[in-house]
């Protein structure tokens, strides 16, 4: 799974990247270094993704934790941060959203952990060159009652590790190069689930970081810090 991840400035882009945001008429560089740096994303905090809404492309920030229209209260979105690319368009939480409101979830790298409890060691997995990843992820809304102001929430679809995120555990972020961005966010559902299914294995690198991002309250740049074992 992935249950921390991080999005901070300065945004650093690939050519393909920023051809691709010129495509989708979308200033990602602007919208993300003028954002307060967020080093440890957690479950349930807002935090940036992109949208496809109304012909156009925005960034918005939203909970982390799918809530569906339908469920009890906001406390659902605790289950729901990862959803797995082999169910996600027939699990009844994710399906509708699947069909309609797929999105990008920007990171500059996320967290995992490796090991046996307590003795469990986080690691930061990113792009070799500091590029900025898209994750697939899909986003609703929810509303307490008919007359209450909208919620919205999402989550990040994982699928199979490639070989270096492999090392660390048995599950990543499904990262979308630039040229599926907007597919992913526009084509019809099967044509979405293909993405899934062929998604080519991104270039990632790794190195140990602080136990700190083990909490949510610790959220200073000293967290995506190489340290020594």
């Amino acid at each position: 799974m992935c249950g921390r991840y991080a999005t901070f400035g300065p945004v650093s882009l690939s050519r393909q990247a920023r051809e691709a945001l010129e495509q989708m008429e979308l200033d990602i560089i602007s919208e993300i270094n003028q954002r307060e740096p967020q080093y440890n994303i957690a479950p349930t905090q807002k935090a940036p993704v992109v949208v496809y809404r109304e012909g156009g492309y925005h960034v918005r920030a939203y909970h982390w934790g799918l809530v569906p229209h339908w469920a009890p209260d906001m406390k659902f979105g605790a289950k729901t941060i990862n959803a797995r690319a082999d169910t996600v368009a027939t699990k009844p939480s994710f399906r509708e959203a699947f069909k309609k409101r797929r999105c990008l979830v920007p990171a500059s790298g996320y967290y995992e952990w490796k090991g046996e409890r307590p003795h469990k060691q986080p690691y930061f997995i990113h792009d070799p060159a500091g590029d900025l990843l898209m994750f697939a992820g899909l986003w609703e809304g929810w509303r307490e009652s008919p007359d209450a102001e909208w919620v919205h929430t999402y989550t990040v679809i994982t699928g199979e590790p490639g070989k270096v995120s492999g090392d660390i555990h048995d599950r990543q972020p499904v990262i979308l190069p630039p040229d599926l961005w907007s597919v992913w966010c526009e084509a019809p559902p099967a044509d979405a689930q293909g993405v899934l299914t062929d998604v080519p294995e991104a270039d990632l690198v790794y190195h140990p970081v602080t136990k700190a991002v083990g909490s949510p309250k610790n959220k200073g740049p000293e967290l995506v810090e190489p340290i020594d074992l």
